[in-house]
């Protein structure tokens, strides 16, 4: 009883029965021209319901009044959409003509069942009811007031149940085919790699160049060396500047659908984050072997990125260390390695959100990376396989 009153009290409830009234008006007009085929606009039902924009008005209808805390959502049970499939033609058929139906039931009891409840509440003065089958052999008496309450409820309980009735037929006749729901699916799981790509971008580039400042500004002031200073914040400089090309180049995706990755820096451009960390008081041993001009764009791209996370975490938790570098092409496969002696502290959570861009790259490609204590060092190796991209 509880959920009945709760359900009355929903204005979703009333704009449904408006919905199930909107087409008495198609039935009222075809009665005025003929009485005697009250089933023809059924027929008329199938070769309207068979127009592909017919699906889209009925979706947006359906939407707007039977679920409008779901309008406009993506994921909504009702689309909003031109039927691209006989069979989601057929359906719309199915709908119009079971929507003339519960429109022809509702349009009656909302006319008939005041009428009675008022011709009751006549009867408690003296009148006597009309005859039909509610209030068939009451005698007039102060008793039909009471008895006028029954129709009212009747009517409410209409008002809850067709509007119940027409939402799940909506959702089953108008709803996106399986189909359609795994498109819109594999859509949407593009749209988080794509920003999930886009944080990884904006974490690397903009959290090195953040990283590598704020080492450059704290050893100069400790210095207290005005060459020093001055050499420290030519290397902020540089850093930005190429901070804000990357952060460009972001913007850049998030402007415009089409724009190429290919201006993304590459292992090509690794000297440039070597000597950005040089400059920030990592002692590096640097190794570079094999063909790595040979390396696929994709793959170059993503362990420049790997590279430049690895180096970042080096400068933010062990601050002027040094540090192994190994950047190999063996056996078709980029191995990339970056070792440091483990600080004092601990030198990060394993689940931080760097370290997790590190491995989903490597993911992404095929590959695998592992971070963590190895041997007394703090290890990133990334294992890269090339033949999957070419």
């Amino acid at each position: 009883m509880r959920r009945y009153f709760s359900l009355l009290a929903r204005p979703a409830t009333y704009s449904r029965w408006l919905h199930l009234l909107i087409p008495a008006a198609a039935i009222s007009v075809w009665l005025f021209i003929s009485m005697s085929e009250p089933w023809m606009p059924l027929l008329f039902a199938v070769p309207v319901g068979l127009l592909p924009a017919m699906r889209l008005a009925e979706g947006v209808q359906a939407q707007l009044l039977l679920t409008p805390e779901q309008r406009g959502r993506p994921d909504a049970a009702i689309s909003a959409a031109p039927a691209t499939t006989w069979a989601a033609r057929w359906r719309t058929v199915v709908w119009l003509q079971l929507r003339l139906v519960l429109a022809a039931v509702t349009c009656t009891a909302t006319v008939w069942l005041p009428a009675t409840a008022v011709d009751l509440v006549g009867g408690s003065f003296g009148r006597r009811p009309s005859d039909n089958w509610l209030a068939r052999g009451v005698e007039p008496g102060w008793w039909c007031a009471p008895l006028a309450l029954v129709p009212i409820l009747i009517l409410l309980g209409l008002v809850v149940l067709c509007g119940e009735v027409v939402t799940a037929a909506a959702r089953r006749l108008l709803g996106p085919s399986p189909t359609e729901r795994m498109t819109a699916l594999e859509e949407r799981t593009e749209q988080l790699l794509e920003r999930n790509r886009i944080a990884r971008e904006l974490h690397d580039s903009i959290g090195h160049a953040l990283t590598v400042a704020v080492v450059q500004a704290g050893a100069a002031r400790a210095a207290g060396n005005p060459d020093f200073t001055a050499r420290a914040l030519a290397a902020i400089e540089e850093t930005g500047r190429h901070a804000l090309d990357d952060l460009e180049r972001v913007l850049g995706v998030l402007r415009e659908s089409d724009v190429p990755v290919s201006g993304r820096p590459t292992l090509a451009e690794a000297d440039r984050l070597l000597e950005s960390a040089r400059g920030s008081g990592a002692k590096l041993d640097v190794e570079m072997s094999g063909p790595l001009e040979t390396v696929p764009g994709p793959v170059s791209r993503e362990g420049y990125r790997i590279l430049q996370e690895s180096l970042t975490n080096v400068l933010r938790h062990a601050g002027a260390v040094p540090v192994r570098v190994r950047i190999a092409v063996v056996k078709e496969r980029l191995e990339l390695e970056v070792a440091n002696p483990l600080p004092g502290a601990p030198h990060g959570p394993a689940g931080g959100s760097g370290l997790r861009g590190i491995r989903e790259r490597a993911a992404l490609l095929g590959g695998r990376a592992r971070t963590g204590p190895h041997e007394g060092e703090w290890r990133v190796h990334a294992s890269l396989p090339l033949e999957r991209i070419r």
